[in-house]
Parts: structure tokens; C-alpha cells; sequence
């Protein structure tokens, strides 16, 4: 029986304690949500968390729907067996998932989640952002299921340290607002990537740029261009960052470094590294820049920082103009030229007596090309721009253009029309791509988009 191997008591249908009030007398009185949340928690009682946790989800919810089904009968609760299925569901997702996030995140469709508190879960779906009917049961639910986030990764949420950023088991990248700064309860940012792992012929095909585009970035990946890939929040940066990093031999060693790891590199040869915050104390914390210091040491091939946001730009930029040629990384900015000015604002964060030509030297020598991705007003993430660094001209860092999306009105589905252009002119790095091979498919892309 389930009783005998499940629940904390071993005699088959043994009464709850007498101190719970029954829930049939007080029916009549109560909403029935209330009455569903009384009969969850009679179940919580006589649940052994020891042998629960032997259980695979199957098995789990197998025996809950059981206990639920017996606790119901013998407090004479009206219940159907679908609510009876629907407790032991929630109850299942608590124990062994992200309770009722946990539908959400099996849901494929869904790229982002967003708790705003208990009472309000939006998802983005196809780049459209809308509001679910998934509720948390209280505060302290919200709450246990953010510090369980955290804790998967080993880090910690709670009013002394409200601020996290971490993964889950799936790559899903998670962020932790714990109040008291976020007022309204725990606010928890999700972004999920798709179990499939794009390349570009994919993101070619799903109309985030055009075919001439995908095989000019497949070129700038086989020829080791350092690539900055720029773009808004929930643009698509690490899934353009995902998707040239599949170009990267098999032979190559490739260190990454990220506050959250998040990026699937397919390589065998890769060396994860995951910043780490303070103790307790105050204590131990490694930034990135320390990361980036020690990955110089690691003897690599490439050096991929999912986002440089600080310092540590000052030593992306010398790892790509000291042997790491093909290194990546990606920014927050609006434009291909707003990410040139980001990166140097950066370096002066913690460069500060390094004059300005300088840093604009170190820019120009460094990153070959910038990628700029957008999400656009009907949901759609694409490629909006593609520049080349040219060099520095006075105090100005010169840029040329090689693709432009051009905007040419809405179909009649809602979705964004346009077509990629190029000028055609011959890059300053085509030495490299003769060296390469690749110089008349370079141009013979350009010219096919022109």
C-alpha cells in the first residue's frame, strides 16, 4: 500500500492528528481554493521527506495521487479525480522540481520566465510576452523555490545576500531579486535555450539573417576573426554566440568564462570557468577579470567571455591582440558603433590612467568584427548590422558597414519584412582570408547581397 512504504505512519488509513480540524466540517465555508490548499497541506503531513526523496517523479506522483485519494476519503472531502491528480502534481513539482514554475520550464515554446512576486508569471513565447495563470501558493513558496535555484550551483539567496545570478541543471539561466529589494516578494528572471543547438544555417532558415550573411559569419569563424557580438537584453547574443562557436575545430582549446555558464559549446576541448560571489564574510569572491588573468596562463586557443560588463574588457582585448585570434565575446549596446564606445568606457572602469587613444588603439588592433543583434517589434531576433573595425583615424575609430538589415514594411502575418544589403568592399583583414582560403567566398557573398 502506499501508506506502508510512503507516508510517515505504517497502519493503513490511520486518522490524521486530532489537532488538524477536519476539513468536511468547515467546507461549506471555505472557497474552494482554500479547501484544495487545506487538503494539500493534511497530505504535506503525512508525507516522510526521507523516503520521498528515494522516489523518481513517476513513482512520487504515483503514490501522492494514493495518499491524496486516502487523506481525502477519510476527511469525507468532495473531490474529483482530476483536483485529486492536480494536488499530487503541484505536491510532486515541489519535492523533486521548481514547483509550479516546473510546467513552464518542460515547455519548449517558452524562451523566458518571469516572476514578478506569487501572483504574477509572465512567459515570452515567440518573442511576445504574456501573463500566465500560474500562481504560487505563498510568499515562502516563491521564496523555497529561489533559494533552491541558487542552491543547485552552490550559492545562496536571502535577505543578507538578495542579489544572485546562477543556472539550473539544463543551462537555463536564472537571476534572483530577494526581497527586501524587490518589494513585491522574490522576483526570478529564466532564460531557457532551446534543447536543439542552433547553427547558423538554422538561424539562416528561421529569418534571423540572410543565407550570403550566415556564410559570411561561418568565414569570419574559420578564419579566427575576434568577433563582438552586440546587442539589447533578450536579443539573442549567446544564441549568435552558441551558434558561431559550433565553427570552432575540434583541435582547438577553448576557455570560456561566465558569471552563469550558460554556453553549449559542442568541442571536446573546453575549459568552463564560472565566476564566484563573497561568503559570508565578505570574502573569496572571483570576478571575472580574475578569470580572465588565469585563463591567459591556460595556454588556449580561443578565450570566450559570455559577457564582458567591466574590467575584464581591458584584458579581452589584450588576450585578442596577444595569440588568441578567434576569441569572442558579447556586450550590451544598442548599435555596432554604442558597443565600440561600451568596450572603451569599460576599460577606463578599470584602466583609468590610460589615455583615451590608447584604449581606442588596443579596440582597433583587437576586434575585427562586431555582430549586432535586435529584437525587433514583432517578436523576431535578428542580425541588424555587421562592421568591420577598421582602425583609428585621429581619435576616431573607423568602421565600414558589410551588412545592413533594410526594413521594407510588415507582411501580412505581422512579421517584419526586410533584406540584408552589403556595399561589397573588400575587407581590411582579407590578407587573413586569402591566408585562410576563404577570400572569394567572402566576396562572393558580399556581392550577392549587394
Amino acid at each position: 500500500m502506499a501508506m506502508r512504504t510512503f507516508g510517515r505512519r505504517t497502519e493503513e488509513a490511520a486518522p490524521l492528528s486530532s489537532s488538524v480540524a477536519p476539513i468536511a466540517a468547515a467546507q461549506a465555508a471555505i472557497a474552494p481554493d482554500d479547501v484544495m490548499r487545506r487538503l494539500r497541506s493534511q497530505v504535506l503531513e503525512q508525507v516522510d521527506p526521507v523516503a520521498a526523496g528515494r522516489l523518481a517523479g513517476p513513482a512520487l506522483r504515483a503514490q501522492l495521487e494514493a495518499l491524496v485519494h486516502d487523506v481525502a476519503n477519510r476527511e469525507r472531502v468532495e473531490i474529483s479525480g482530476r483536483d485529486e491528480a492536480r494536488i499530487a502534481e503541484e505536491l510532486t513539482h515541489d519535492m523533486v522540481g521548481y514547483g509550479p514554475l516546473e510546467p513552464l520550464l518542460n515547455d519548449d515554446s517558452i524562451s523566458d520566465i518571469m516572476v514578478n512576486g506569487p501572483d504574477k508569471v509572465f512567459v515570452e513565447v515567440r518573442g511576445k510576452v504574456k501573463l500566465t495563470d500560474v500562481r504560487f501558493q505563498s510568499h515562502a513558496q516563491l521564496n523555497a523555490i529561489a533559494q533552491k535555484m541558487a542552491a543547485t550551483v552552490g550559492r545562496r539567496v536571502d535577505e543578507s545576500s538578495p542579489l544572485v545570478d546562477c543556472r539550473l541543471a539544463d543551462g537555463s539561466r536564472v537571476n534572483v531579486v530577494f526581497p527586501p529589494l524587490a518589494i513585491d516578494g522574490a522576483s526570478i528572471s529564466i532564460r531557457k535555450f532551446a534543447k536543439r543547438k542552433a547553427d547558423l544555417q538554422d538561424l539562416a532558415a528561421g529569418g534571423s539573417m540572410s543565407p550570403q550573411l550566415a556564410r559570411v559569419l561561418e568565414i569570419a569563424a574559420r578564419c579566427r576573426l575576434n568577433v563582438v557580438i552586440s546587442g539589447g537584453t533578450g536579443s539573442g547574443k549567446t544564441t549568435m554566440l552558441n551558434a558561431m562557436s559550433r565553427l570552432i575545430d575540434h583541435g582547438e582549446r577553448v576557455v570560456t568564462i561566465e558569471d552563469a555558464a550558460e554556453l553549449q559549446l559542442q568541442q571536446p576541448h573546453v575549459v568552463r570557468l564560472e565566476t564566484r560571489p563573497p561568503n559570508l564574510e565578505g570574502k573569496g569572491e572571483i570576478n571575472q577579470r580574475d578569470l580572465m588573468k588565469n585563463a591567459l596562463r591556460m595556454r588556449p586557443d580561443r578565450i570566450i567571455v559570455g559577457e564582458v560588463r567591466g574590467a575584464e574588457a581591458f584584458d579581452m582585448l589584450q588576450a585578442m591582440n596577444t595569440g588568441h585570434d578567434g576569441s569572442y565575446c558579447t556586450v550590451h549596446a544598442n548599435t555596432t558603433r554604442d558597443a565600440v564606445i561600451r568596450i572603451e568606457n569599460m576599460v577606463m572602469m578599470g584602466q583609468s590612467s590610460l589615455p583615451s587613444r590608447a584604449i581606442r588603439t588596443q579596440i582597433a588592433s583587437a576586434v575585427d568584427l562586431i555582430v549586432q543583434v535586435e529584437r525587433m517589434r514583432d517578436g523576431g531576433r535578428r542580425v541588424s548590422q555587421v562592421s568591420e573595425v577598421c582602425g583609428l583615424e585621429g581619435e576616431v575609430i573607423t568602421m565600414n558597414e558589410i551588412f545592413t538589415f533594410e526594413y521594407e514594411g510588415d507582411g501580412p502575418d505581422g512579421r517584419i519584412r526586410g533584406r540584408w544589403t552589403s556595399p561589397a568592399t573588400r575587407p581590411g583583414f582579407i590578407d587573413r582570408l586569402e591566408y585562410f582560403g576563404f577570400a572569394d567566398a567572402w566576396m562572393r557573398s558580399v556581392r550577392e547581397a549587394a
